[in-house]
C-alpha cells in the first residue's frame, strides 16, 4: 500500500524526524503504526458500499451545471494576503420564476456568477446573461441570498463581496426581480444604490427577516475583519473590541418602504473589528414570538446570542442561556435537532480531527511547548482569553447545545491535546 494511503502521509515521516530525540517518540511511531493497519482494514469499505448509497451523483453532462469556482494564485492572490482565500463562495436555490421549479445561483470569487434555470428532470440551462446577474469582474464574491426584498411576490438576489480590494469593488449587489419575459426568464436590475444596501463592508452573507414585525425584511450583514492579528494583549484586546472601522463589523438594516438604513448601533448589537462573522442562526429561540439571533465568530472574539426585546433592540444573554461555545467557530444552525420542540443551536469548530493536521496547524513554538508540557501554552491562552474578554467556557470541537444546555464526551474534554499524547 502507498504510504499516501495509509493514514500516515508525508507530513507525518516529517515530523517524526524532527522529532526523533524526543522522549516521546516510540509513543508516536507506535500510534502511527496502529493508524497504520486501522486504514488498511477500512479503505476498501466505502466501494463495496458504493452502488447502496441514498444518493447518486449526476455528472455535468446531464444537469447542464457546469460551474467552477476556480481560484489563480499568483504573489499578490493567495491564502497569506488574504486569510479567507479558501472560503468558497456561494449557493442559492429558489423558484425565481415562478413556475413551481427551483433554480440554483452560484458566485464565484474569482470567476462570474451562474444563475441556473430548472428545467425538470434535474436538468438546467444557464441563463445567466440573459438575466444579466453575473455579478462585477475582477471582484471577490462571497455569500448570496434571495429572498422578496421588495415584497412583490418575487425572489430577487443579493450578492455580498469581500477580498483585500478598494472599496468600490467590494459594492454589495442587489437584484431585483422584474418578472419573467415571453420565453420565462426572469429578468433582473440591479437596485443596491436606491434601495441603500450597497453596502462596501468586507461581507460573508445576508440575512433577510422581519426582525420588527412590520411586514417588510429587514438585513442583517454578517462580515469579518481581514486583518490578521497576532500576539494581543489586553490593552490592545480590549481596545479592538470597542472600536468600529465600519468595514468589518455586523450591521443590521431597517427596511422602510424598501428603503434600507443601518441602525446597528441603536439596536444593541456590538460593532467591533474583532468580529469575524462566519454563520447566523435566526429562530425565535425563547420562544416570545419574536425572532433572534445566534453569531458565530471566528478567532478571539467569542459567539453572541442576540435575544429580540421586542422594541427594537437586542441584547446579548450567551453568557447567561449557554455554558460552552466553540473557540473557532465556523457556522451555525438553529432547528429542533430532538424533536421536543424547541429550538437547538448547532456550531461547527475548525479543529482538524487527525493528529497530523493539528500539529500542522499549531506554531512551532506552541509545538515544541507541547510536547514537553502537554497542556501549559494552551491552557495559558485559554484562560488568558477568559480573562480579557469574559467569555464564556470554550472548547476546539463541534458543539450542540440543545435548551442551553450541552454534552460534552471525554474526547472533547481533552480537545485541547493532540491526539498522540496520552
Amino acid at each position: 500500500m502507498p504510504l499516501e494511503q495509509s493514514g500516515i502521509g508525508f507530513l507525518s515521516v516529517l515530523t517524526l524526524l524532527v522529532m526523533r530525540k524526543h522522549l516521546l517518540f516510540q509513543v508516536i511511531i507506535f500510534s502511527s503504526v496502529i493508524l497504520f493497519f486501522i486504514n488498511c482494514n477500512t479503505s476498501g469499505v466505502d466501494n463495496k458500499n458504493k452502488e447502496n448509497t441514498l444518493f447518486n451523483l449526476i455528472p455535468p453532462d446531464k444537469t447542464h451545471i457546469d460551474f467552477n469556482n476556480e481560484l489563480k494564485e499568483d504573489d499578490k492572490k493567495n491564502v497569506l494576503a488574504y486569510q479567507y482565500f479558501y472560503n468558497g463562495g456561494g449557493v442559492a436555490i429558489g423558484d425565481l420564476n415562478n413556475d413551481g421549479l427551483q433554480d440554483i445561483y452560484f458566485t464565484g470569487n474569482m470567476t462570474d456568477n451562474k444563475l441556473y434555470l430548472n428545467k425538470n428532470n434535474l436538468e438546467f440551462e444557464d441563463i445567466t446573461k440573459e438575466a444579466d446577474v453575473a455579478g462585477r469582474d475582477d471582484s471577490w464574491k462571497t455569500g448570496v441570498t434571495m429572498a422578496d426584498v421588495n415584497g412583490d411576490g418575487k425572489l430577487d438576489i443579493y450578492v455580498c463581496y469581500s477580498g483585500k480590494l478598494p472599496g468600490e469593488k467590494r459594492m454589495n449587489q442587489l437584484f431585483i426581480n422584474e418578472g419573467n419575459d415571453k420565453n420565462g426568464i426572469p429578468k433582473f436590475d440591479e437596485q443596491a444604490q436606491q434601495c441603500g444596501l450597497a453596502d462596501s463592508s468586507y461581507s460573508t452573507q445576508a440575512y433577510f427577516f422581519d426582525y420588527d414585525r412590520d411586514g417588510d425584511l429587514d438585513m442583517l450583514l454578517l462580515n469579518h475583519d481581514i486583518t490578521f492579528r497576532s500576539n494581543l494583549d489586553q490593552s490592545i484586546l480590549q481596545l479592538l473590541l470597542h472600536t468600529n472601522d465600519h468595514v468589518s463589523v455586523i450591521k443590521l438594516f431597517r427596511n422602510d418602504n424598501n428603503h434600507f438604513s443601518e441602525i446597528t448601533e441603536q439596536s444593541g448589537i456590538k460593532a467591533t473589528v474583532m468580529t469575524h462573522g462566519l454563520g447566523a442562526g435566526i429562530s425565535d429561540i425563547n420562544g416570545d414570538g419574536w425572532p433572534d439571533i445566534y453569531l458565530s465568530n471566528d478567532y478571539q472574539e467569542p459567539d453572541c446570542l442576540y435575544m429580540n426585546n421586542g422594541n427594537g433592540t437586542f441584547t446579548d444573554k450567551l453568557q447567561t442561556s449557554l455554558s460552552h461555545i466553540s473557540y473557532f467557530s465556523m457556522g451555525d444552525n438553529v432547528c429542533d435537532i430532538n424533536n421536543d420542540g424547541l429550538p437547538d443551536i448547532f456550531t461547527l469548530d475548525m479543529l482538524p480531527e487527525d493528529n497530523t493536521r493539528q500539529i500542522m496547524s499549531t506554531c512551532a513554538t506552541c509545538f515544541i511547548l507541547i510536547t514537553v508540557t502537554a497542556l501549559s501554552v494552551r491552557s495559558d491562552n485559554y484562560q488568558a482569553f477568559q480573562i480579557q474578554t469574559g467569555a464564556g467556557l470554550l472548547y476546539l470541537r463541534t458543539t450542540i447545545t440543545t435548551d442551553g444546555k450541552i454534552s460534552i464526551s471525554p474526547m472533547d474534554t481533552c480537545a485541547i491535546l493532540p491526539t498522540w499524547i496520552f
